[in-house]
């Protein structure tokens, strides 16, 4: 982990000017500039920067936030890669915590291993560009497919000497231990102690994570050799599975955010050769079919997938199992079958980028209807094999979650089958209500009931956080709507911008002047009346800002802007930004341009608004238990008791009205 220290100057030296315009071309305009959002396909610009605030967003898309939340949402980073990726840039040494022995050794180990590869992948690099028998046989290969050389350099394709031992014996002598070499599977031990690298005489594919770094190799072989492998990949290792990896991911994630589309084809060179026709939102299954990994990483960047295909029926067939599975996660599936004897390799030499989404956009079919037609012509008239499709089709309908999906599919696959529609709609439900069952999680314990500060009773399922600190933390709750959201907001507001600020005010049964930070003043003003928000996440960032608003050197802004939960640095750069509108209700009583100047009357008075709003609730709540007490027998003292309560909550509010209308004047 990053020490605190650390991460304070990462965050004091990113500019967010200087960071965005590493990725978008910006213009000034007043104190801010703007510029075209790379998040969504923006035709106007529509992504403000403010180096005021040191913020970024998006006000059509909502993407933005600090630097770090600029950098996680840009590169698909975590927030302490995202930190990492700032430090380099802004040449900052960066200082983690002290570790366990264990996990010292398992974080060296995967460490050695990714320096190992990335030392593995200039080494193949520098042997296709500056070795004679890289050039002549590696370097003429990838040229001879049409491939361009600043592709080649863009992908670190490489080339493996035609020798036993070649990298093994450079990489030992430039000091890396053979232990790694083995672990990530560029060599090969054997008992008598003779070492051969694994990917000798090949040209070299490498694998890249989500992040950059370099975690397999793909090595395809030249010569003709009936025994030996055309494609070789790295073994399963530490920092490589198969499963979890999708080839071109790297390179293509922000063109998948950008254009909200995947394209799926199968190899190394259809991924590369369509990046130089121009498409470079495309990755590659490898040859192997789908997996849910690999599909929830797509889905990560999009719901819409392209899958291409060439006319090998064979292999469509054998695929059909992996798309399913995108149905199941709930992803839009579209189906481009090439023409015969292309694939997506071949196709994208020879038509630009305009040219292929021209026949994609002519030629793609949803996935449903295309696996209809190719069972229903691979059947025949063949009854049993109508039937066996019929079924095929059925449980493909019946993992797609959306049911009005569902239905449409339903209907047209009732007409290409000619099959009633009720008969394929009754067999639907029989699979999907069956699967429910089986999916259906054991009753789980009645939850603690706790008494509210209404006189009723809420229900608890996860324990409080143990502490503030904890409460926003990786434990942070998913925002959830509130009965007093508008409400909730316009007090967080404050505390976001300004939890570390101090008030000053006049303690009525002491005549003290008392002064309080912000967060701390809006937390405890509530507690003096057993209330706080309902939000839990709200309620944690009002925690959190009120465990720190004392510290020395906290900003309650930059606190939440940075902070490692995204949940929260996206809802801290909206009430942050000058253009959000927070509801009708705070805008009534403010003007936000004057609001720093007038804290000590607004957050009073805003505190009074969802006292106010609470009152009306308890108000309404009672009302209710009335009216369905009226009509039980006996029940004439309980309804006199909840008569009296509402009398003494309206006496309240009345005296709450009185307050909020009046001019609330605190000293400065």
């Amino acid at each position: 982990m990053i020490d605190q220290a650390t991460i304070d100057r990462i965050r004091d030296a990113a500019n967010i000017v200087d960071v965005v315009s590493d990725f978008v071309t910006l213009r000034r305009r007043g104190v801010n500039y703007v510029g075209l959002c790379p998040f969504h396909s923006d035709k106007s610009p529509s992504f403000y920067v403010s180096p005021a605030k040191n913020i970024c967003k998006c006000f059509a898309c909502g993407s933005g936030g600090s630097p770090v939340n600029f950098i996680m949402q840009h590169e698909q980073l975590d927030f302490f890669d995202a930190l990492r990726y700032l430090a380099k840039k802004y040449h900052i040494d960066i200082q983690e915590k002290e570790l366990t022995d264990e996990e010292k050794a398992i974080r060296s180990d995967r460490e050695s291993m990714l320096i190992v590869n990335q030392w593995a992948q200039t080494y193949f690099s520098s042997q296709l560009w500056e070795h004679p028998e890289g050039s002549s046989i590696g370097l003429r290969y990838f040229r001879e497919r049409g491939f361009r050389d600043d592709v080649i350099r863009k992908f670190q394709l490489g080339y493996s000497l035609e020798r036993h031992d070649a990298l093994y014996g450079e990489a030992i002598r430039s000091g890396y231990r053979k232990e790694f070499l083995e672990k990530t599977g560029l060599v090969i031990a054997y008992d008598n102690g003779q070492v051969n690298d694994r990917f000798r005489g090949r040209v070299i594919f490498p694998v890249h994570s989500l992040s950059g770094k370099v975690v397999a190799f793909g090595g395809r072989i030249l010569r003709k050799d009936d025994k030996t492998a055309k494609y070789l990949n790295s073994p399963e290792s530490d920092i490589y599975h198969k499963s979890n990896e999708l080839y071109g991911i790297f390179l293509a994630k922000q063109q998948m955010v950008k254009n909200d589309r995947c394209y799926l084809v199968e190899g190394y060179t259809d991924v590369i050769s369509m990046h130089q026709a121009g498409i470079e939102n495309v990755v590659a299954s490898s040859g192997t079919a789908l997996t849910m990994p690999q599909i929830r990483l797509i889905h990560r960047f999009t719901e819409n997938i392209t899958v291409l295909y060439d006319g090998d029926a064979a292999g469509i067939k054998a695929a059909l199992r992996g798309i399913d599975l995108l149905l199941e996660e709930g992803m839009n599936v579209k189906v481009v079958l090439l023409p015969d004897g292309e694939d997506p390799d071949s196709f994208a030499r020879g038509h630009n980028a305009t040219q292929f989404a021209d026949y994609i956009r002519e030629n793609e079919t949803d996935f449903v209807r295309f696996k209809t037609r190719l069972l229903l012509g691979d059947a025949g008239g063949d009854p049993i094999k109508r039937t066996a499709l019929i079924k095929d089709i059925i449980r493909t309908i019946a993992i797609i979650p959306d049911e009005i999906a569902r239905a449409l599919y339903i209907r047209e696959c009732s007409s290409m089958m000619e099959i009633d529609e009720k008969v394929l709609l009754n067999e639907v439900n029989k699979i999907t209500l069956s699967r429910n069952e089986k999916q259906k999680p054991p009753t789980p314990p009645l939850p603690a009931v706790s008494p509210t500060t209404d006189g009723g009773a809420q229900t608890s399922t996860a324990p409080e956080p143990s502490s503030p600190q904890a409460a926003a933390s990786s434990t942070v709750p998913s925002p959830i709507r509130s009965p007093f959201e508008a409400e909730e907001l316009v007090l967080l507001r404050y505390v976001v911008r300004y939890g570390e600020r101090i008030l000053a005010y006049t303690d009525e049964e002491t005549n003290r002047e008392v002064l309080i930070p912000v967060a701390e003043f809006i937390r405890s003003n509530l507690e003096e009346d057993d209330m706080s928000f309902h939000n839990p996440l709200y309620k944690a960032m009002l925690d959190e800002a009120t465990a720190h608003c004392r510290d020395e050197g906290f900003v309650a802004s930059k606190h939440f802007l940075y902070h490692a939960e995204t949940v929260v640095s996206h809802l801290a750069t909206d009430l942050i930004s000058e253009k959000y509108q927070l509801s009708k209700y705070h805008t009534k009583y403010q003007e936000i341009k004057q609001e720093e100047d007038m804290l000590t009357q607004w957050v009073p008075r805003d505190l009074l608004g969802f006292k106010d709003a609470w009152i009306r609730r308890q108000i309404s709540e009672i009302g209710d238990r009335i009216k369905n007490l009226q009509h039980t027998e006996n029940a004439e003292e309980q309804v006199l008791l909840l008569m009296q309560e509402q009398d003494e909550l309206n006496v309240i509010k009345k005296n709450l009205n009185k307050m909020i209308g009046e001019r609330i004047i605190l000293k400065m």
